[in-house]
Parts: structure tokens; sequence; C-alpha cells
């Protein structure tokens, strides 16, 4: 017997674990004739790959790792597979399967069966009892069709440690793209948004097994290694000891330049855990950190137990050092966070200084409490993954959409670190709040029909310095300079848009100056951008060689007119 286990990423530089978790559960559990195949694809490639790969495999099983960003495509393919191989077992698994059992079964005849729970062992322990004609039903974890109905079985938890997915097949695999390594399963938290805290509390795996994982997956040619731990630092000492240790290897044992993501609840660092954080090496850790907002009875409503005070002062500290990268997130669509709430916790989020702030919207998951509750949480959802809510009581569509644009402008502007001394420079001068400076120049790119989706560098930075040099208190040479230090500091092309570029004469001499000074010579095969700041009275250069590990900035040099360094 064959399985094809088959899960489409997001993106390619995606490289989930989880069907190398199910491939590595039938290695170790399935005894007889029984093996498996990994087939990856992601949802942006067309479909007709992945399932003519899934037909070439020629399984008698196939199981789907399912989520709110594939289970679409997920059923396309799983109607094609039943078609094309009317033999063939269909099974689907992951958090937009397991607690959606009874529907898919009900509604979708190509599924025979969902996993509910974790896998690794449910999925084995099916393709069993298939191979010794045992009926499925009696394993712990599975749902599927009966002569009496539906069983549906309560999500699987397991109490051992999981086999490792890291075989030769997933490195093989890997090819560079971002490594997922899990440590625990489970959260201490109950956030009804949420379904990491269904199924009990944090379970942590073996610590020495982690530390060697560390490694292999450092070693692999990953760039960035991302735990998957819901709440990373919930076993404080712990943590400490997993930071302890790529800290004492970096350099070593772990490349320069890998960076490790870990997801963290902001208010429980306690002091040990933020003087190590502190003294990492630059570049070497990424630290998300959910917010969700500022409004305590919205927290309360979903569970969501912060303290906030604690939390400000964690995350300003944190950034302080400047050698981590910091990311923080917003939901917007929560109880009780109504429009002008949703803005101040937008503006206090800001103001903390973090190098990314996304502000999300919320989903209502299937088997999340606020899914299940709607007498206690309303609000009007897509019923179409990934179910993004559409209004509350206290938030409207118009006022919804209205976020939505201010995103895509905040995301363009500020999350992608091209404007970060224009937006500076900006709120200082207009004393604007920083959503209002946002959702200003969300209206202003609809006002001009300009969609910000796709839209070239050049274009972006033209309209925003229109926008800005428009705004009462805004001196237009300093908004230029603080905008020129952007583009050369982030972008390797050297080049400005029209609405920056000036010709000047005193551009070349400034360049001869600095070529004639061994200290700030060009060097040979290392491009150079120079710029004049009008409002500053001094020359900016850059050379582009390395970035900066945490800023992904160049480094810029500052000169008097006469290319003297300052």
């Amino acid at each position: 017997m064959k399985a094809a286990v088959c899960c489409l990423n997001s993106k390619y530089i995606h490289s989930s674990t989880a069907p190398w978790c199910l491939f590595a559960g039938v290695r170790a559990y399935c005894t007889g004739d029984i093996t498996a195949e990994v087939i990856e694809g992601t949802v942006n490639e067309p479909a007709d790959g992945v399932f003519a790969r899934i037909v070439k495999s020629e399984p008698d099983v196939v199981g789907f790792c399912t989520y709110i960003w594939n289970v679409e495509r997920v059923l396309e393919l799983a109607s094609r597979v039943k078609k094309e191989l009317p033999g063939v077992i269909v099974a689907l698994g992951g958090p937009e399967a397991g607690y959606r059992a009874e529907s898919l079964l009900s509604e979708h005849s190509e599924i025979d069966a969902v996993i509910s729970g974790e896998g690794e062992e449910p999925f084995a322990a099916f393709l069993q009892a298939l191979y010794d004609s045992v009926p499925p039903e009696t394993v712990q974890g599975v749902c599927c069709r009966t002569e009496n109905g539906l069983k549906i079985s309560e999500p699987y938890v397991s109490h051992s440690d999981p086999v490792s997915p890291y075989c030769e097949e997933y490195f093989r695999s890997l090819n560079g793209r971002i490594a997922y390594l899990e440590t625990s399963r489970g959260c201490p938290f109950s956030c009804a948004y949420c379904l990491s805290g269904r199924c009990g509390g944090v379970r942590f795996f073996d610590l020495e097994n982690a530390k060697k994982n560390i490694l292999r997956l450092a070693q692999s040619g990953a760039k960035t290694v991302k735990f998957v731990d819901r709440t990373f630092n919930a076993d404080k000492k712990r943590a400490c000891e997993i930071f302890s240790f790529i800290k004492s290897e970096y350099s070593k044992s772990i490349p320069k330049g890998t960076c490790f993501h870990f997801e963290i609840a902001g208010d429980i660092l306690d002091e040990a855990q933020l003087c190590l954080l502190e003294t990492m090496p630059k570049g070497s850790v990424m630290l998300e950190i959910g917010i969700q907002s500022f409004n305590e009875k919205t927290l309360e409503t979903v569970n969501r137990k912060t303290d906030i005070k604690r939390l400000c002062e964690n995350i300003k500290r944190l950034i302080a050092p400047r050698n981590l990268h910091v990311h923080i997130d917003l939901i917007a669509g929560l109880p009780y966070e109504d429009f002008g709430s949703f803005c101040r916790s937008f503006n206090t989020a800001f103001y903390l200084g973090a190098d990314m702030l996304q502000f999300g919207f919320l989903k209502l998951l299937y088997g999340s409490p606020m899914r299940e509750q709607p007498q206690k949480f309303p609000c009007e959802f897509s019923k179409k993954p990934p179910y993004e809510v559409i209004s509350t009581p206290w938030l409207t569509v118009s006022q919804k959409e209205a976020l939505k644009k201010t995103e895509q402008a905040f995301d363009s502007v500020y999350n992608s670190g091209r404007f970060r001394r224009t937006v500076k420079y900006a709120l200082e001068a207009c004393k604007k709040e920083p959503y209002s400076l946002f959702s200003g120049f969300a209206d202003y790119l609809e006002n001009q029909g300009a969609g910000i989706s796709k839209m070239p560098l050049d274009r972006l930075s033209d309209l925003l310095f229109d926008y800005l040099c428009s705004l009462d208190g805004v001196n237009r040479d300093f908004l230029r300079d603080a905008m020129i230090c952007d583009r050369l500091a982030t972008n390797s092309s050297g080049f400005l848009p029209l609405s920056l570029y000036v010709k000047d004469a005193k551009l070349k001499q400034v360049r001869k100056a600095l070529s004639a000074n061994p200290e700030t010579a060009e060097k040979p095969a290392v491009k150079r951008s120079v710029a004049i700041l009008y409002g500053r009275g001094e020359a900016v250069y850059a050379d582009y060689t390395e970035k900066d590990p945490v800023t992904g900035e160049y480094r810029l040099f500052f000169t008097d007119i006469q290319g003297r360094c300052k």
C-alpha cells in the first residue's frame, strides 16, 4: 500500500513540516508493505502540475494537509483525484479539516476520512487499518462514514514526542527555504479567536533533541528557522536555555546570517529573558509579539490576559538595542473594538517603534469559541475561507473597508521598511497621529485613481512625496532629505524618482572630493550612490555592500558639500 501526502503551501519559500511529520509517522508506526511519498506544491502554481504528480505516484491513499489558505484548492484537487483514480482513498487533516469533519464528510463525497487532531499516529493507524482490512472507524482521531452514519472523533492528542520529520528526503526538498521547528505543542492561553489552546495545555518536547534540530536546520542552507511553538516563552527557563544555546553556537556551529523566528508573549518576559535577548548576536533573532488590542474590555472578552503596561515596557526594551527584529500584531474586528478604539490601539502600537506592525483582520476559524458561540461574539463574516469578519456591532462594513485601505498603504510605506525616515519626519512636522497620516495617504491614492498593489517603487515614492508635501507644517526640502536618505539606504539601484531628482553641478564636485580622499574613495567593484541634501546643507552617500541584518538597510555616510566626512 502506498500513501501520497500532499501539502499546498501559501508560497514556495514556505516548507511546511506537516507532510513530513505524517511521512515519518508512517515509517515509524506502520508494519507490512506500507510506504509514503510527500508531494509539495503551492496555492499559486497551476493545479494541473500538482494533480499530475499525485496521479504519477500511483497512490492507494492520498492525504491532504488542510489550512484556511489552501482548503478550496484541496477540495478541487481531491475531486479531480477521485475521478481519475476512483479506487483511491482520500483523507484530509489539519486545522481546517479536523473541526469541520462532519460538514466535509456530509457535503463532499470524494472525501473518505478526516483526521482530527495530531496526525502522526492516527494517520499511520488509519493506513494500517486499511492494510489489515480493519474498520477505520476504530482508529482514534479518524472521522469517517460507517453503516450507522458518520463517526466523528474527538481531536487526537498524543502523550509522547512526535517522530522527527527531519529525514534525508526532507532536507533534499528544503533547498534553502524557510525551515520550521516545533519544540512544543499547545498553548497556555485560551484566546477565543484561536485554536492553539483547544487541546489542553502545553506539551514540551525533549530539549536535547531540540538543540540537535536547531543545528541541523541552521546548517541546511535555510536562512530562516521559524519556531512554530505558539507561545515559545511559556516555560521561561526553557526559553532561556534555547536562546543561550543559539547565542553560544552562533558563528560557530550556526552559520552567521541565520535568523531564528519566535512567537512570544511579550508581557510574560522576565528579567533573565530580557537580559539575554538584549545580548543576542545582531540579526540572529526575530520576535513576533501578538498585542491584538489595547482595549482592556476587548482583551477580557476574548480571554486574552495581558498586562498592557508591562507589555509596552518590555517591547520598548527589546527594541532599544537594535539587535533584534521585532514584529508586533493587532487584530481588527474584535468585540468592543470600534473604529476609534482600533485607531487608538494602532497609534499606541506604532509608537512602540517595532520593525513591523501588522494589523490583520479577525477570522472566525472552525473550532474557535468565537465561531461556536455567535450569541456571545456577534458578527457577520465570510462563509468562505479565510472566514474574515465583514462587520460587527462595533465596526461597520464601511469602517472595516477603510481599515483595509489604510492597511495596504501602511504596509507599502512602513512595513516595507522603505520610508522610515520619511514617516518619522512627516509625523513630527505635521503633528498628525500615525493612523491619520496613513489613512490620509490611502484616501489620496484613491483620489488619484492609483491602486497600490504592485505599484512601482518610483511611482509610490512620487505619490508619497506629493501627498506629504501637501500637509501643513511639512518643509519640502527637509522632506526630500528624509526620502532621499530612505531611498539610498534601501534601494541599491541608486536611482532617484522624478520627485526627488535635482540636476546640480555640485554633485560632481562631491564625488570628485570623495574619490580624492583615500578614506572615502570608492572601493573596487562596489557601487556607490551620492545625493545632495538641501535642507541639511550637506551630502549623503551609500556604498552597496552589506545590509544591516535587522533593518535590511545599507549604511549611510554624510559629508559637507566639499566632500569632508561628518
